[in-house]
């Protein structure tokens, strides 16, 4: 008998060291999987193709970073209104989609070094009357809620003040503001230059114009939470790709000179 109880004893050890096991070993594999978080409308960034699929420019920067890195990546679509909160409450590792670097936003994460240039311009359709920011007095202006169109506009608060209503008119994403402003319910959309030209590109270029005023130039960086070491990491890789020319490659896929 007593045999037999040591016996099953040390089954039942066994057993929860296999157990114990496992679960590092499923929790290290989770490790190494990045969580990234995006807009999946914002095309050329990071967008849903035809067939469902995530893709874009950032998407491909990502694959080939953390396969350098050796981590597996999935992108997780978002609310872009949440997004430091989604990467704060580690739902997200990353925020990486056209992610403007501004003060207010250093204060909530740790951002990469700039890896893209960007300005917010202001889309008009080609017959409008609008021809210089000046000319939004009275109109009805729109964005992208919690975007960094929003934030370029609302610090010229004298000229927001002259929009209809003294306010902009604030959309989910910026192709509901795009499909608005073909459908002629608001007057101009301040947006992205880079999906504002793709956007143009798919659409007709006949049936728009970019003004030459605009509400800024600003810088792409990518999120993390603060202290993580990921982020140093990244930075390095985007360095040795811009040296060894797969940066220019990509950028060469989704953008003309």
């Amino acid at each position: 008998m007593k045999k037999r109880f040591l016996v099953w004893i040390m089954l039942i050890i066994f057993a929860i060291s296999f157990a114990g096991c496992s679960n590092k070993t499923a929790t290290t594999s989770a490790s190494k999987t990045v969580i990234i978080g995006l807009d999946d409308t914002f095309a050329p960034m990071g967008f849903k193709d035809t067939n469902g699929e995530i893709v874009g420019f950032d998407v491909d920067l990502a694959k080939e970073v953390f396969k350098r890195l050796g981590y597996n990546v999935k992108f997780q679509p978002i609310d872009w209104a949440m997004k430091e909160t989604e990467l704060n409450s580690k739902k997200i590792d990353a925020i990486w989609n056209g992610y403007t670097i501004t003060d207010e936003r250093k204060q909530k994460v740790d951002f990469t070094k700039p890896y893209m240039e960007n300005k917010q311009v202001i889309v008009v359709l080609k017959d409008s009357i609008i021809a210089k920011k000046t000319d939004l007095e009275g109109k009805i202006v729109a964005a992208q809620n919690n975007s960094s169109s929003q934030e370029a506009v609302e610090k010229e608060k004298e000229l927001l003040s002259k929009f209809k209503d003294g306010k902009l008119c604030l959309y989910e994403n910026n192709n509901d503001a795009l499909m608005e402003l073909e459908n002629k319910r608001v007057d101009a959309v301040v947006v992205d230059e880079i999906l504002a030209r793709y956007y143009i590109k798919l659409k007709g270029e006949g049936n728009f114009k970019i003004l030459d005023d605009n509400f800024g130039s600003e810088e792409y960086g990518i999120g993390f939470r603060k202290g993580d070491e990921l982020k140093d990491k990244v930075d390095k890789v985007l360095d040795d790709m811009r040296k060894d020319g797969s940066f220019e490659q990509i950028y060469s896929k989704w953008f003309s000179k």
